[in-house]
């Protein structure tokens, strides 16, 4: 009891924010991506955003990390270097979108786009012409963006890489590289803008302990998926994620 009265949770809240990062960090082990987008829409029923994100920033970094050894020799460094060059740049616009846009409207946005080009890789759509640098910049500007209005970088970044039909070890790889040094960032100005607090950390404490369940699970289930399983599982949960938005802005 000592513990939910530290976090200022009850506790059914509690076992509900256990359950959804369990779901988020195998979701991570398993794609490279998607902690965020698997979470914080979920959570925001028991906390703000604004209490949220610290959160999940914090146990992005630590699922980053776990899978480090697993996925090093994998990670197009070239890949990562450009997109990051182009979601340092477009993050700090999409936190003035932030305060100009109505969260509605930004969430209608990210789900209509990303539910288009999901369906239409699922049609087979690629571009393999679109792998040089500037379309890289140009999709981690896309994705920093995001980032700034709603912490789902990964989402925009993974579309580019099945449409330019990259291998998937080097998807996951990559993502998961990328997203350790954005989260980092903007873990970086949630303490400047005062975000992250003493509860943050609190409440950040005993959900370490199930990230490394999570990834752990994740990392079995791509070990055992093919090629076009995987493409498809992604795709899918694009799709799914992308009809939550919709759904949420509509209620």
């Amino acid at each position: 009891m000592e513990v939910l009265e530290i976090i200022n949770l009850g506790f059914f809240e509690f076992l509900f924010f256990c359950s959804i990062i369990l779901f988020a960090s195998f979701v991570r082990g398993f794609s490279g991506f998607g902690f965020s987008a698997s979470s914080v829409s979920l959570l925001s029923f028991i906390l703000p955003p604004k209490e949220i994100v610290p959160i999940i920033l914090l146990l992005e970094i630590i699922a980053s990390f776990l899978m480090i050894p697993n996925i090093w020799k994998k990670i197009n460094w070239k890949f990562v270097f450009y997109l990051l060059l182009g979601v340092l740049l477009g993050t700090p616009f999409g936190v003035r979108l932030l305060s100009i846009l109505k969260p509605e409207i930004t969430h209608l946005i990210i789900s209509i786009t990303v539910l288009f080009f999901a369906v239409l890789l699922l049609r087979g759509y690629k571009n393999k012409r679109l792998n040089h640098n500037i379309s890289k910049f140009f999709v981690g500007s896309i994705a920093g963006t995001v980032n700034g209005f709603g912490t789902l970088a990964g989402l925009p970044i993974a579309l580019y890489f099945f449409i330019i039909a990259a291998e998937p070890a080097v998807i996951r790889a990559s993502l998961a590289a990328l997203l350790f040094f954005t989260d980092f960032y903007a873990l970086v100005l949630a303490f400047f803008n005062e975000i992250l607090n003493y509860t943050v950390i609190y409440r950040t404490l005993p959900l370490i302990l199930i990230v490394p369940i999570g990834v752990s699970l994740g990392t079995k289930f791509f070990a055992g998926s093919s090629k076009e399983n995987y493409k498809r599982y992604v795709l899918y949960f694009l799709i799914i994620i992308s009809i939550f938005g919709l759904i949420r802005v509509s209620i």
